[in-house]
């Protein structure tokens, strides 16, 4: 499954559950630019699968289309399809790297990132029984699976052997921005998914670690 079809998807999603969503509301929940929501509405109105309505001069509603419903139930069973596929390969890739640290005993894993890799890179160390020292991300102090989030600069305080770049699209990206920051390339793992055709923005990447650390 495509990115562009999994944000159309959440795009979708967003504008169901809520017609008077902003471009701006629907840019900070799927965690992109302004300018690209306002790029996949026009997109999705182009096909007919959103209605964009003028209540006000500086106003305007969205509304998902019969089309647009049925656009988003054929995403979904494909995201399902894409998230089972994703989750074996995931499972597969990372079984593969963490048995020869387990046998060597090189048990100290820590994870960069908070969704749905995070998620899947934290189940495939359960499976070896292991369980994090940390949770990386760039959007620190939160928590997540039950710990607190920390920062790139909190690694060189944190005792690891590898960290786990749990990234579905940019992991190649935040893996050379973590190694510009100091961090040893041969204690980064990714996770190395074959399936659909996400695209690998390697800015994107950069600028996900530079905006907060």
């Amino acid at each position: 499954m495509k990115l562009e079809e999994r944000r159309e998807l959440a795009v979708l999603e967003a504008v169901e559950r809520d017609e008077q969503i902003t471009q701006r509301s629907l840019a900070s929940a799927l965690g992109i630019a302004l300018g690209l929501a306002n790029l996949y509405l026009k997109r999705l109105v182009k096909k007919g699968y959103i209605k964009c309505v003028n209540v006000r001069s500086n106003r305007l509603l969205y509304l998902i289309t019969p089309n647009g419903i049925g656009e988003k139930t054929r995403l979904t069973y494909e995201f399902i399809d894409y998230s089972l596929d994703l989750y074996r390969g995931v499972r597969k890739n990372l079984k593969a790297a963490l048995e020869p640290l387990v046998q060597s005993g090189l048990t100290s894993i820590a994870i960069y990132g908070t969704g749905e890799a995070s998620e899947l890179a934290y189940l495939s160390l359960r499976e070896q029984g292991i369980e994090p020292v940390a949770i990386i991300d760039v959007a620190a102090g939160g928590r997540f699976l039950g710990m607190t989030v920390q920062s790139v600069a909190d690694l060189s305080a944190t005792n690891y052997d590898r960290i786990i770049v749990a990234s579905l699209d940019n992991g190649e990206a935040i893996r050379d921005e973590l190694v510009r920051r100091g961090v040893d390339r041969d204690t980064i793992l990714l996770i190395l998914h074959k399936l659909g055709n996400s695209v690998s923005t390697s800015n994107e990447g950069r600028e996900r670690v530079r905006k907060h650390t």
